[in-house]
């Protein structure tokens, strides 16, 4: 494996961020940074670095969740300095790639392990 991970994380999906937000917030004692309402927020302890974002209305069953039920989901954020090394190793690999995605933090490249979780190659914006 060439490339490397800089950093690993952990991100919740959810389709109401305010209620999290407020709930984090109070709970860690922290204001989110970055904070992006209605989008993202992101909170740094010792040891946990912890996003939570509101996924694409065409996301949202994949988290588990609809406007009508909501059940948590994670995904396992693995940042990356080299998003096209990272894709050039997949394709080696012959594995199944997705688009890249540009989100406001940066960029992103979904895959999925073998039970369905999604593993999220992600390059922050410099």
């Amino acid at each position: 494996m060439n490339w490397q991970c800089t950093e690993a994380f952990v991100a919740l999906g959810s389709i109401d961020l305010d209620k999290l937000v407020i709930f984090y917030t109070q709970l860690f004692g922290q204001n989110p940074q970055p904070y992006q309402p209605k989008i993202y927020a992101e909170y740094h302890l010792p040891g946990l670095r912890l996003a939570i974002f509101v996924p694409k209305p065409d996301h949202e069953l994949e988290f588990g969740q609809s406007r009508q039920s909501k059940t948590g989901s994670m995904s396992i954020c693995l940042q990356v300095s080299d998003l096209e090394q990272v894709i050039r190793e997949l394709e080696v690999m012959s594995y199944p790639l997705g688009n890249i995605i540009t989100a406001s933090h940066g960029r992103e490249l979904y895959i999925y392990d073998p039970d369905g979780n999604r593993l999220i190659f992600y390059e922050p914006k410099l």
